[in-house]
């Protein structure tokens, strides 16, 4: 799944750039997920008192909120961009709002100023009110969407790349760059996707109820060699094949 940010301050059309950018790519026959990052300390994705925040507070880990005409899966907190990662499974996922996420970067804008102070290595195109007066800025394109909305389009869909797990840098940084560093390389032509080690060159994996849960280097080194040194100690197995292991956490114990 490939990602694109689009980033701005209030009222600088990232709304109007993501819903133009999130249809044209309907249009062009990719499937489409996307996020809407929003920082009003009023909103609550749940209602307080419904029934789906009474399972919440009692102490569901997620709830799936199913209408008549749509559906919610509700968390009752606030979960990250690496966490979120796990919930999507389309062509693009395109990002409204987190700005410090891993991905190439629309920037929207209404003064030189605000480019000035969001204009990092990660973006790849302006677009916003300043499109106007402007057509180019520090050698990024400028889009006015009603002019050159298939320019725009093209233009995300050749820089974007499958996206970054955005690991803590503490856990990971095997590559030799944070997430973030590593995304700006990529779009500046210094890196490439592989070179992300995390999940390029696994050397150990792991599914929880079928789903692949991402391991940081050190600790798949660390499970990997804890894991070979018990089977070489093993008689009449070969350690050089593959291991499978199942491992049941349930607790198959019965009480009357």
């Amino acid at each position: 799944m490939k990602a694109i940010g689009i980033i701005g301050y209030h009222h600088t059309g990232k709304t109007t750039a993501a819903c133009a950018l999130i249809s044209a790519l309907k249009r062009r026959g990719y499937t489409v997920s996307s996020i809407k990052d929003i920082h009003d300390e009023r909103f609550y994705a749940d209602k307080a008192g419904s029934n789906s925040d009474k399972h919440a507070k009692a102490g569901s880990s997620f709830v799936l909120a199913k209408g008549l005409h749509d559906s919610a899966l509700i968390f009752p907190e606030n979960i990250d961009y690496s966490q979120a990662l796990k919930y999507f499974n389309t062509d693009f996922l395109v990002i409204e709002g987190m700005k410090n996420a891993p991905v190439p970067k629309i920037v929207c804008a209404e003064t030189e100023a605000q480019l000035d102070e969001l204009l990092d290595e990660t973006a790849i195109g302006i677009s916003g009110p300043i499109a106007d007066r402007l057509r180019s800025y520090r050698d990024l394109p400028v889009f006015c969407l009603q002019k050159k909305l298939d320019e725009f389009v093209s233009l995300c869909v050749e820089k974007a790349f499958p996206a970054l797990p955005d690991v803590d840098p503490d856990c990971c940084s095997a590559c030799g760059k944070t997430c973030y560093k590593l995304a700006g390389a990529i779009i500046q032509g210094k890196a490439t996707r592989v070179d992300c080690i995390l999940d390029s060159q696994e050397k150990l994996e792991m599914r929880v109820n079928g789903k692949p849960i991402r391991i940081v280097p050190f600790v798949q080194n660390l499970l990997r060699d804890s894991i070979l040194s018990f089977v070489k100690n093993l008689k009449d197995i070969d350690p050089d094949g593959t291991i499978d292991i199942h491992i049941s956490a349930r607790n198959d114990e019965h009480t009357s």
